[in-house]
C-alpha cells in the first residue's frame, strides 16, 4: 500500500510517500518539498498573511497533484505550531479545505509530542524500556518519555528554533545579552516540565529527532546522510557546549557553510543549539542518539496500523 503524509511545518512543508507493508518498515518512495517558513509569514496580530496563505495553498495543491500522480491510495494531512497557535488557524485551515479539498488535521502540541514518541518507539523497539525523546521544531520543542508505544507524559513547549529565532535573536550575529536573556527564558520555560520528566522512571535511551539535532550532530562528526538511516548518530554534550559558543560568535554566512547546514537551518541554528544545550543540562543527559524516524513516520506508521486493522475487520 502507498501511504502519503503531508506535513505542514513551521519551517518546511512536506510531502512523504512510502510503501507500506505488513510487517515491514515502511520504505520511502518519494517526496515533495519546499522551505516555506510559514512563522515568516505570521504579522502583528498572531494571524498567518494573506501571502502566507497563498504560498500555502499553491504548495497542497502541487502536493495532491504528486500523490495521484504517483498513486497514492491515502494521504494523511496535518499542521502543526505554525497554524496551531496562529489567530486565524481555523480560517486558514478552512480555505486551504475550499481551495484544494484537502482537509488538514490540526495536531495538539501533546499530539505532536506523542505521534513523534510512537516512531521512536517503533524504531529501536520493546528492547529499548523506558524512552525519553526531544525534538526541536521551527515553532515549539516537544519533550516525551515513556516505557510504551504512547508516552506516559508528553508536552509541547514555544521553544521553536525559528520562533526563538524571529522572537529573541536578532542581530547577525545576536548580541551577548540577547543570547543570555534567551538562555534564561529557555530555562524558566523548561523547568516544569523537567520536573514531571524526572517523575518518571530513568530513561534507558534518550532520543533526539527533528533536522535542527541532526544537523548538530553532523557538525560535531556525526554520518552524513549518504551514510543511510542505519549509521549510528550521537549527540553529546561535551560537544554541543562549546559549539553553541562558537555559533554564537559566527554570522548566518559563516554557518551556512558548516557540513550539512542549510540557510535555513543556519539562520536557526542558535536557536536549536541553545535549546538542546539547556535541555541537555537541565535533564543531566551527556549523550543523545539521533533517531532518524521522527512525526512524520509516527503518524504514517499509525495510520497504517489502523488501515490494517481495518482490513482484518472486513475479512
Amino acid at each position: 500500500m502507498r501511504l502519503g503524509v503531508l506535513d505542514i511545518g513551521s519551517n518546511t512543508v512536506h510531502l512523504l510517500l512510502v510503501d507500506a507493508h505488513p510487517g515491514a518498515s515502511p520504505i520511502p518512495f518519494a517526496s515533495h518539498k519546499l522551505p516555506l517558513q510559514l512563522l515568516t509569514f505570521v504579522d502583528e496580530t498572531g494571524a498567518i498573511s494573506e501571502a502566507g496563505q497563498r504560498a500555502l495553498i499553491a504548495f497542497v495543491t502541487e502536493a495532491a497533484l504528486f500523490a495521484a500522480e504517483h498513486h497514492a491510495e491515502d494521504v494523511l494531512a496535518f499542521a502543526t505550531s505554525a497554524v496551531r497557535e496562529s489567530s486565524n488557524g481555523p480560517a486558514v485551515l478552512e480555505q486551504v479545505f475550499v481551495e484544494t479539498g484537502i482537509r488538514l488535521a490540526e495536531l495538539s502540541g501533546p499530539e505532536e509530542a506523542a505521534a513523534t514518541f510512537f516512531a521512536v518507539r517503533r524504531w529501536y523497539g520493546w528492547g529499548a524500556g523506558n524512552i525519553l525523546n526531544l525534538d526541536i521544531g521551527g515553532g515549539s520543542f516537544e519533550l516525551a518519555i515513556g516505557a510504551n508505544e504512547q508516552p506516559d507524559f508528553a508536552v509541547s513547549l514555544p521553544l521553536g528554533a525559528g520562533r526563538l529565532t524571529r522572537d529573541r535573536l536578532n542581530g547577525d550575529p545576536p548580541e551577548r545579552r540577547a543570547i543570555e536573556a534567551t538562555r534564561e527564558h529557555i530555562r524558566d520555560t523548561l523547568a516544569g516540565p523537567l520536573e514531571s520528566v524526572f517523575q518518571r522512571a530513568v530513561p534507558t535511551i534518550v532520543a533526539a529527532t527533528s533536522k535542527s539535532f541532526r544537523s548538530l550532530a553532523r557538525i560535531n562528526g556525526a554520518a552524513q546522510q549518504s551514510a543511510g538511516l542505519y549509521a549510528t548518530r550521537e549527540l553529546k554534550l561535551i560537544e554541543l557546549s562549546p559549539l553553541t559558543a562558537r555559533l554564537s560568535r559566527m554570522k548566518i554566512s559563516a554557518r551556512v557553510q558548516l557540513p550539512g547546514v542549510s540557510l535555513v537551518r543556519a539562520e536557526q541554528l542558535l536557536a536549536a543549539a541553545l535549546v538542546a544545550e539547556e535541555a541537555m543540562i537541565g535533564l543531566g543527559i551527556e549523550s543523545m542518539q539521533i533517531c532518524p524516524w521522527a512525526l512524520r513516520e509516527g503518524l504514517l506508521l499509525q495510520r497504517f496500523d489502523h488501515l490494517s486493522a481495518v482490513g482484518a475487520a472486513v475479512t
